[in-house]
């Protein structure tokens, strides 16, 4: 079947320094700049970031017979090692990314290299292996792990490997409901051209406007829509795979018992054992209805216990999410609704699509009621469906205004639940209060399931020491609660090199032994992603 294309004019180029498109770029709303001193305290105005043309980089380590080699795999169009293109790619967009960003003096790969097809990104990898040459692959730039820090390790040199190309619809089988993706198609584009043929795959991580169908694996991500569709692995049927030491195309029934799912190692792996080329997913007939509808709970932990409720139960919401009520009170402020933002309450967002629809809001309505909950229409659901990818651009117009604002997550049984918020929360507190600051945690339930539900946190604070050393001693000290009170180091965000450090106290030290011989026999010269996932050490 003829490979379809998406529209390389979905999305702009994503800001430089900040998230998303340039012109999209936000000015904070007066009613949350009216209430951040109430919570914070005085602010102190940054210095201004620096621009572009003034970033300060080491020259390339790769030579003219290194570009050269790569050239003689995918063109002169697709080897680029200018200043813009090494700066574009030196990092995700996580809050210590876009700190780095604005610094002078930054840290960037060699070069960026842009392969077309598997049988390029085979070759590239060849070339890098044999010249001693790192390689970090590439998709929308999303990750907020520091996975695409240009690491290069003992190698000579790092290359960023842009995926962009690799993209468009390879193959739609409608009887099955599966489509066939180029891992470097992006959300938007995905869904716009299996919506064009009356499908869609439903994944929708609010990352969704730029990253790719290869990150979504190579990350393990959960969309919003995961309490009805699940999380992006359970929706992965096949996958396709250049590794340096040969090539590995799994999936090829549903149901198999051919010895251990080998496509779940590729899933999560983040690029450290090859490079994703293809994805195969389970897709579904587009939704013609939908229902919104919005919750007010009396506090955080009465709105938890519906949604165990409604997880244990099944047939609940197509999306379901709880916010505290630190949460709700900013989300109200952003609305200009300052009088309800200082009340207090928890509330919860229900969205409904699919079959049934009638029988499952009910259903669901009747357990939250039950657990205490209070109809409160549409309203609130459907101002967050309209700005649910933005969130973002709130986050980089809080650092315009000198608000280290950041966001981790983690998950655990609902047994668990309430202790692993208060420790996360007080860590976070008290390691914000130690650097000199005042801070404003914030946390939601956006995945659930019958056994547990994730957390996701959002802290607010005026940090006046450098925000970029204050944070990495806050972080360590939450990630040593989270794994204390029995939380997993990452729920969907995966682990990157921020969380490397961390991944043995979970999987315990022969997991990561496993992790490291898989790494070895597919990647022998530990080119691919120095230090993520596993630590460099750990590889060898």
């Amino acid at each position: 079947m003829t490979q379809e294309n998406g529209s390389d004019a979905a999305q702009s180029e994503m800001r430089w320094n900040g998230w998303g498109d340039p012109v999209k770029a936000q000015e904070l709303p007066r009613a949350v700049r009216a209430l951040l001193p109430l919570l914070l305290g005085r602010i102190r105005k940054p210095d201004a970031p620096v621009v572009l043309g003034d970033v300060h980089l080491e020259p390339s380590a790769l030579q003219s017979d290194d570009l050269e080699a790569f050239v003689a795999v995918v063109g002169i169009a697709h080897v680029d090692d200018s200043a813009e293109a090494r700066i574009r790619h030196a990092g995700g967009r996580s809050t210590p990314d876009l700190l780095r960003r604005r610094r002078q003096h930054q840290a960037a790969p060699d070069a960026v290299i842009l392969p077309g097809s598997h049988t390029e990104v085979a070759a590239v990898l060849g070339v890098a292996a044999e010249r001693g040459v790192a390689v970090i692959p590439f998709g929308g730039g999303t990750s907020v792990v520091g996975a695409l820090a240009p690491e290069r390790g003992a190698h000579r040199g790092v290359i960023s490997l842009d995926l962009r190309r690799l993209t468009g619809l390879i193959h739609l089988d409608e009887v099955s409901g599966e489509a066939l993706l180029a891992a470097g198609t992006t959300g938007p584009d995905a869904e716009a051209l299996l919506t064009a043929r009356g499908y869609e795959l439903g994944h929708y991580p609010q990352s969704f406007r730029y990253a790719t169908i290869g990150g979504f694996a190579a990350a393990r991500s959960s969309g919003q829509n995961s309490a009805g569709l699940g999380r992006f692995d359970a929706m992965v049927t096949g996958i396709r795979v250049a590794t340096p030491t040969g090539d590995i195309e799994l999936g090829r029934s549903p149901g198999s018992a051919a010895g251990p799912d080998l496509i779940r190692v590729f899933l999560g792996s983040e690029g450290i054992f090859g490079v994703i080329t293809e994805v195969r997913v389970r897709v579904h007939p587009v939704p013609r209805d939908r229902i919104l509808e919005s919750w007010s709970f009396p506090d955080f932990a009465r709105g938890a216990d519906g949604l165990r409720q409604v997880a244990q139960h099944g047939g609940g919401p197509t999306v379901i999410r709880l916010s505290d009520e630190a949460e709700t009170a900013v989300s109200l402020a952003q609305v200009g609704r300052i009088g309800k933002a200082l009340a207090k309450g928890a509330s919860i967002v229900t969205v409904y699509e699919g079959e049934g629809i009638s029988d499952r809001r009910a259903r669901t309505s009747a357990l939250l009621t039950a657990a205490g909950g209070t109809s409160s229409g549409e309203g609130a659901a459907e101002e967050w469906l309209d700005g649910r990818f933005d969130g973002p651009y709130l986050r980089d117009a809080l650092l315009d205004a000198g608000v280290f604002c950041e966001t981790l997550e983690t998950a655990t049984t609902w047994s668990n639940l309430h202790a692993l918020r208060s420790a996360v929360t007080a860590s976070l507190h008290e390691g914000i209060t130690d650097a000199g600051a005042r801070p404003y945690v914030m946390c939601h339930v956006s995945h659930i399931y019958p056994t547990g539900a994730s957390l996701y946190f959002t802290v607010l604070a005026s940090i006046r020491s450098d925000p970029l050393e204050a944070w990495e001693v806050i972080k360590g000290r939450v990630n040593d609660a989270i794994i204390a009170t029995g939380g997993t180091i990452s729920h969907h965000h995966a682990v990157g090199r921020d969380h490397a450090p961390w991944l043995e106290q979970e999987i315990g030290e022969t997991g990561v032994r496993i992790l490291a011989a898989i790494k070895r026999e597919l990647d022998p010269s530990g080119i691919l992603n120095p230090g993520a996932v596993i630590s460099m050490d750990r590889a060898r």
